[in-house]
C-alpha cells in the first residue's frame, strides 16, 4: 500500500458527461476517498477545471490565451471547493491550497503547511494549478506529487482504464499497455500527460499508475498497489 498519494481528477470526470457536476459522481467519489482516508493513507488532490473552461479552449474561441488559462484555474478551484464539501460531508478533514492567493475561500499554497496538513491526516486539495498560463494542471499534478514526495500519481481516467496504442473509441484493434516506460509514453507520442509533465515525473523518479476510475472501487485498489490499468515508471519493471 502507498504511504502518501497524489490524486489526479480531470474536471470532466466530476460532471458524468454533462457540464458542471453530477451530484452522484461527487458522493461516490467522496465516499471512495473516505475509505482510502481510513486505511490511513496520506492524500492530496489535484483536479482540473474541463467541466467549466479549458484555458486552451477559450483561446481557441478568441479569448487570450493569458486570460483564457487564468479562467481554467479558477475553474479548478470551484472543482477544489465541490470535493472538499463532500468529502468533510462524509467527516473527512480536508484543507484547500490555491496557486493564486484568495484567502477568503482557501489558503495559500504553501508547501511546508501542506505536508504538515498530509501529515495531520488531512486531505489536501491543490486549485488554480502552478498559478501560471501555459502550464496544464498534468504539470501541477507532477510538480505537487515532487514536492510534497508522494509516492505515486494516480491518474483517474473518465472511462479509460488506462493507457493504448492508439485510442480504442475509433481503434477497437488497439493494445492496451500494462507497464509503460516514461521514454515510451515520449518515443510512441502517447497522450497521457503532456512532455513537460512527462519529464518532471521521469526526472524525479514518480511512478503514474492510469484507471478508470467509473469502476467503483478502483481508485483503493489503485492506491493499494494492485494491478489495474496502466503503470509509467522511469525504468522498466
Amino acid at each position: 500500500m502507498y504511504k502518501r498519494v497524489l490524486l489526479k481528477l480531470s474536471g470532466e470526470a466530476l460532471s458524468g458527461g454533462g457540464n458542471n457536476f453530477d451530484p452522484a459522481v461527487l458522493k461516490s467519489l467522496a465516499k471512495q476517498l473516505k475509505e482510502i482516508h481510513s486505511l490511513g493513507v496520506e492524500m492530496a488532490i489535484v483536479v482540473g477545471g474541463g467541466n467549466f473552461v479549458r484555458g486552451k479552449m477559450a483561446a481557441d474561441l478568441g479569448i487570450d490565451r493569458v486570460q483564457a488559462d487564468h479562467m481554467g484555474m479558477l475553474a479548478t478551484v470551484m472543482n477544489a471547493l465541490a470535493i472538499q464539501s463532500v468529502l468533510e460531508d462524509e467527516g473527512v478533514p480536508t484543507r484547500v491550497q490555491t496557486a493564486i492567493s484568495m484567502e477568503r475561500v482557501a489558503e495559500p499554497y504553501i508547501l511546508r503547511r501542506a505536508i504538515r496538513h498530509l501529515e495531520k491526516g488531512r486531505v489536501v486539495i491543490f486549485g488554480a494549478g502552478i498559478g501560471y498560463p501555459y502550464f496544464s494542471t498534468d504539470t501541477t499534478a507532477a510538480l505537487r506529487a515532487s514536492e510534497i514526495k508522494a509516492d505515486v500519481i494516480l491518474m483517474a481516467k473518465n472511462g479509460v482504464d488506462g493507457v493504448y496504442s492508439a485510442d480504442p473509441k475509433f481503434h477497437p484493434e488497439a493494445t492496451k499497455f500494462d507497464t509503460l516506460t516514461y521514454m515510451d509514453l515520449i518515443s510512441k507520442g502517447l497522450a497521457v500527460m503532456d512532455t513537460t509533465a512527462t519529464s518532471m515525473c521521469m526526472d524525479n523518479d514518480i511512478d503514474l499508475v492510469v484507471f478508470n476510475m467509473n469502476q467503483e472501487g478502483n481508485i483503493k485498489r489503485a492506491v493499494l498497489g494492485e494491478t489495474i490499468g496502466t503503470t509509467i515508471s522511469k525504468e522498466e519493471h
